[in-house]
């Protein structure tokens, strides 16, 4: 048995019922990035992604190889922890603390004096290549390590890894996250961010990221797998947002090309039940959060490419799922994450079905626990429980 999950992570299919709450109606990644750039996305056409709604370039098919529909979040909140843990069964009903003024004064005091640093640079919501760029020079000459956050929940800290090594980067993170962001600021997140180079010419060491997720409350549907024997694989950033809970094993990826590779080699190194959860990061790292359609296009096209190597490499009554955790439309004011609908393509049964508006990512759950014979729904219905699937 084996599920795979596959997370386009910001591609979002329009705005919700409750975008006005965030800010976001009219979002519509999707919708925007299709018409602005016009991708090729025969692939995807000939999965039903133009059967989910009206869009741009993807006409909707009589028999496309997937059962289609969408999913709306539930949860407080619009970033990739919220939405990565309502997949995974978990509603937030308050939303993780965000910084859009930076962080208060009386926090970054009490990072200080537990970090044993005499101050820190930056402390606002920015790109991290522009406060390194901005910043990286003072950060050399004091030692002071740079603190900043951005649309998500997240306490971030940089530093340059002749300045301050990675051992004690990695301590000032795990302080940070064991004894400041806590209680009403707990946040997401504390990732560090350990950068080398010279000014003009800084370099993010991507590969020496750690994060210091916040732990979930309850078990996911990975852990309850997990206890039933179920091998579980995180490929890209998953298993970050859940502090490692319930992962046998961990692939940290470069971004989408490294993620799609990755997916297919554990795909056809499969050996019992397995469930695979991939996030394929650079729509919303790269392209989302710069505000460029056309990178984000390219990034559709190029799993649009990959997508009859992954349904080849499945092997009989396996399950495939796309879909997303949030909205990141280039388009739209700002650089922040957009509350909308994110699409679905579940892939493997007996035929493709019209899977309408889910009412909750909690499905995804249900659908999975169902899949390995699971006895927990999450608050979810699995798909092929719906009347479709029986008839």
């Amino acid at each position: 048995m084996l599920f795979v999950t596959i997370v386009m992570d910001g591609v979002g299919i329009g705005w919700q019922p409750d975008a006005d709450q965030y800010g976001d109606q009219g979002a519509d990644t999707l919708g925007h990035v299709l018409a602005t750039c016009r991708p090729s996305l025969p692939n995807l056409t000939a999965a039903g992604l133009g059967c989910i709604r009206k869009l741009d370039v993807v006409p909707p098919v009589a028999e496309p190889w997937a059962s289609w529909g969408r999913m709306q979040e539930q949860s407080a909140g619009k970033d990739s922890t919220t939405g990565h843990w309502e997949l995974a069964g978990l509603r937030l009903d308050t939303p993780f603390p965000v910084y859009p003024s930076g962080f208060p004064e009386s926090l970054l005091d009490g990072f200080c004096r537990e970090a044993g640093v005499a101050s820190i640079l930056g402390n606002r919501p920015e790109s991290g290549t522009v406060i390194i760029d901005e910043c990286g020079t003072e950060h050399q000459q004091t030692g002071f390590p740079i603190v900043y956050t951005s649309a998500d929940s997240v306490f971030q800290i940089a530093a340059h890894v002749d300045t301050i090594p990675l051992d004690d980067l990695y301590r000032m993170c795990e302080v940070a996250r064991q004894k400041v962001c806590t209680g009403e600021h707990g946040v997401g997140r504390v990732i560090a961010r350990p950068f080398k180079g010279v000014p003009g010419a800084w370099t993010r060491l991507s590969s020496k990221r750690r994060d210091y997720s916040r732990l979930p409350d309850e078990p996911p549907v990975q852990a309850c797998l997990q206890e039933q024997g179920v091998t579980t694989i995180s490929v890209g950033k998953v298993a970050d947002l859940f502090g490692g809970v319930g992962f046998d094993r961990t692939i940290k990826t470069e971004g989408n090309a490294h993620g799609i590779d990755a997916t297919l080699q554990e795909i056809r190194a499969a050996d019992g039940p397995t469930f695979i959860w991939t996030n394929l990061i650079d729509f919303d790292q790269d392209y989302g959060h710069r505000n460029d359609p056309e990178g984000f296009a390219a990034c559709l096209e190029q799993l649009d490419r990959a997508l009859p190597q992954l349904l080849e490499a499945l092997p009989e009554e396996a399950r495939l799922l796309l879909t997303a955790d949030h909205g990141n439309d280039p388009t739209y004011p700002g650089t922040d994450h957009t509350r909308e609908y994110v699409p679905l393509l579940y892939y493997g049964a007996a035929h493709a079905v019209d899977l309408g508006v889910r009412p909750s990512f909690t499905d995804h759950a249900a659908t999975v626990a169902a899949y390995f014979g699971l006895d927990a729904s999450f608050g979810g219905l699995p798909f092929e429980s719906l009347s479709g699937f029986r008839t």
